[in-house]
């Protein structure tokens, strides 16, 4: 059966595949625009967008937002003005600058987690920008939607992230250990949105994340009722993908063994492969030279290491001093494709499931 589209207000997707935001750098402009080109929402993560540009280090809030709109742009242009999205965390530094940013360059879709996006609704006031929070449970569902209601606005997508998703987790050390099912947190969410869908007349998309893999994983999230599915770590095994070649074999080289949970400098837990890097900063914290201001929470000072400088050298191929963020599923990734044959697969055994 064909998959249905993925509609988010007036946006409509030709398939309900969203494909995550990653950074830093790992899907900027060309993975982004790739996934919007074949019927899907491409997503550019803000984080640190700028760490490219020449002057990144002396001036890197300018150099972020001047990166963010050269890509929204280029994006755009490769997707034949596809939709185009971005993933900006709550807790990063300048939330509002590059936010509004990005609804001057028309981006059409906003994906906020790490925290509570209490503002978002508030700056894109007056705009048909669509803004979606990222939540772990139906009780954050819940919350976001009222939280957001109080300011006339109702979220217009809901992202439900599962525990087996890769980079930073909305879930504790212990809660990890529960693993349970983003399938069973998803029909949770996805009954919790329908009380607010009658209560405020608006439909309001679920859309789920963190671990999906496959099309029968879609077919799956589909017949629980979710609108689509978003899906990040299969995208980095793909030519379009931003990050180096060495990061992206780093993903296909990947077992199960080497697949482990950490501890961010930013206080959250991550999911990442274990590497040199990792073991190296176990024994012995490496005090950062500089604090590029990241995230709002990070102190200089205590940090293990920078969270920035440690994705910077992953993300251009130097693996020995990066981390290397990670979906729980990695392992099982066995071969670089093109965007056009990863999404064909999964809409082929999507549709075989989907009935």
């Amino acid at each position: 059966m064909k998959l249905p589209e993925l509609r988010i207000g007036d946006l409509v997707a030709k398939i309900p595949i969203i494909q995550g935001g990653m950074g830093v750098g790992v899907s900027r402009s060309k993975l982004a625009g790739a996934v919007a080109k074949e019927g899907g929402i491409g997503i550019i993560s803000t984080a640190q967008i700028g760490f490219d540009e020449p002057d990144f280090e002396t001036n890197t809030k300018e150099a972020n937002l001047r990166s963010l709109e050269k890509h929204i742009k280029e994006a755009k242009k490769i997707s034949n003005n596809g939709i185009i999205g971005i993933n900006i965390m709550s807790v990063t530094n300048f939330y509002k600058e590059n936010v509004k940013k990005a609804i001057e360059c028309g981006i059409d879709l906003i994906i906020s987690g790490a925290g509570l996006p209490k503002e978002l609704p508030k700056l894109v006031e007056g705009t048909k920008v669509k803004i979606a929070p990222i939540i772990s449970s139906a009780r954050g569902a819940g919350l976001m939607i009222k939280l957001w209601a109080k300011h006339n606005h109702v979220p217009d997508m809901i992202v439900v992230e599962g525990p087996e998703a890769g980079g930073h987790l909305g879930f504790s050390m212990e809660e990890l250990k529960e693993k349970k099912s983003i399938f069973d947190i998803a029909k949770e969410v996805v009954e919790k949105v329908k009380e607010f869908e009658q209560q405020f007349h608006k439909k309001i998309p679920v859309v789920v994340a963190g671990g999906i893999f496959n099309g029968k994983d879609i077919a799956k999230c589909l017949k629980l009722g979710a609108s689509g599915v978003q899906i990040a770590s299969r995208f980095v095994a793909t030519e379009e993908c931003d990050a180096d070649i060495k990061f992206k074999e780093a993903y296909v080289n990947a077992k199960e063994e080497d697949i482990q949970i950490v501890k961010s400098p930013v206080g959250m837990p991550g999911r990442a492969i274990r590497n040199e890097f990792i073991e190296k900063v176990e024994k012995e914290p490496i005090k950062p030279e500089k604090c590029l201001g990241c995230i709002k929470t990070c102190n200089p000072t205590t940090t293990p290491y920078c969270i920035t400088k440690a994705l910077i050298n992953s993300v251009t191929g130097n693996l020995k001093e990066g981390l290397i963020f990670c979906g729980s599923n990695v392992s099982r990734i066995d071969k670089i494709v093109t965007v056009k044959e990863l999404i064909k697969e999964l809409v082929t055994e999507a549709e075989m499931c989907y009935n």
